[in-house]
């Protein structure tokens, strides 16, 4: 074909983009669209304003290619190039238009704002009201924790921002991307169903308060896989109203360990059921596979709860059961049920003279506890071990190695 044709044929499909366009069915500003129907929409922040130079916030510009890509009716990536952007409160709210799922790649780093009086909500970055979402690309959230911890108030008072949120969203998906030094949480996923959470790496100080690498609360299906988490909390929280959610292959430490709770906390609390926690190792943690709960706690349950193939290097407390905690000041006892909890194949070694401590509560005594195949050994500097057992009467099998102690009388 002659340059001359070559030429006319461009106007012509210009002249006919064009025309689209006036009649209202061009795609967005930003928009970069792929060849094919099926291929996402790139809508790329920086082509909506944001700018990857480390020092201007690009909040409102971000949330712009959001809502661009969420209501584009079309397949659609919400792109963060390389380079580093920096962002107050940010919120991806839904529902959208796109067939699902959408997808948020992150490719380079996101700073969050060191200015607290820009978090309103107690979040950095939120995704809202979505049915199928991908966040993912290599990329890092950087709180810029160490602005703000000074600031930090007791356990769970939750005034710190967390970094990256999933509220009431189904069908969702964390993955391949770094966490690091958060506010607050690190991630929560609440109100939310049928989520995946998978190949983070989660980094913060021991020393960092309430920066918990994951909380879930209120939420049903979450699969949780291949996380590697060191903070100044737990590793993975597991909160209230809870259904179904397993966890597997994390590596944690430093930080709290992985933990049921705490509950009880707030009236109206809803049951905890299935938690599964298999083949994790946590290393130099204050905690092991624990459950929490607090003194006057409303009536509920926690059940169907299972710690397995778990190996505790110079871990303090490997295995709790504490239903007084943080709980001097309440005298009323806690009233979580917990039952049907099995402990199976826990190895080690212990930080702690105490290496496996189940202090139930006198007013609902756990029930159904097993403790299967438990080899704990003191680590370097503790002389022995033992196990306290307090109103439980837990079933042991295979081999246990737990010291002296009421759990194996």
């Amino acid at each position: 074909m002659a340059l001359r044709e070559i030429k006319a044929l461009y106007l012509v499909l210009a002249s006919a983009a064009l025309l689209l366009c006036n009649k209202g069915e061009c795609s967005s500003f930003g928009a970069r669209r792929g060849l094919a129907a099926d291929v996402e929409t790139v809508f790329d922040v920086t082509k909506f304003g944001a700018r990857p130079d480390g020092r201007t916030d690009g909040s409102l510009q971000m949330i712009r290619a959001w809502n661009a890509a969420c209501k584009s009716g079309a397949p659609a990536k919400l792109v963060f190039p390389p380079g580093k952007f920096v962002a107050g409160e940010v919120v991806f709210q839904g529902p959208c238009t796109t067939p699902t799922p959408i997808t948020i790649e992150i490719q380079g780093t996101i700073l969050s704002s060191t200015d607290l009086s820009v978090f309103t909500q107690g979040v950095w970055i939120s995704i809202e009201n979505v049915n199928g979402v991908i966040v993912t690309g290599g990329g890092t959230l950087d709180g810029r924790g160490a602005s703000a911890w000074e600031y930090a108030g007791g356990d769970g008072a939750g005034l710190l921002p967390v970094s990256l949120q999933m509220l009431k969203v189904q069908n969702g998906v964390i993955q391949n991307i770094n966490l690091l030094n958060s506010k607050g949480f690190h991630s929560k996923v609440t109100w939310s169903a049928n989520i995946t959470v998978s190949d983070l790496t989660i980094t913060a100080p021991a020393d960092s308060p309430n920066t918990d690498g994951l909380h879930i609360s209120s939420s049903q299906n979450v699969n949780v896989t291949n996380l590697t988490i060191g903070t100044g909390d737990d590793c993975i929280s597991v909160g209230e109203g809870n259904t179904n959610i397993a966890i597997s292959k994390i590596t944690c430490g430093p930080g709290h360990g992985i933990s049921i709770g705490s509950l009880g906390k707030r009236p109206a609390e809803k049951d905890v059921n299935g938690v599964t926690v298999t083949n994790c190792t946590l290393t130099g943690t204050t905690n092991g596979a624990r459950i929490k709960t607090y003194h006057a706690s409303p009536p509920m349950r926690a059940s169907g709860i299972v710690y397995e193939d778990i190996i505790m290097n110079v871990v303090r407390n490997p295995i709790v059961i504490d239903q007084h905690y943080n709980s001097r000041k309440k005298n009323q006892p806690s009233r979580v049920q917990i039952s049907d909890v099995h402990f199976r194949n826990i190895r080690g070694t212990s930080a702690s003279p105490v290496a496996v401590n189940l202090d139930c509560s006198q007013a609902v005594p756990c029930q159904g506890v097993e403790m299967v195949d438990i080899n704990l050994a003191p680590a370097p500097g503790v002389a022995a071990i033992s196990s306290a057992c307090i109103n439980t009467k837990p079933t042991l099998g295979g081999k246990l190695t737990l010291g002296q102690g009421g759990c194996q009388q």
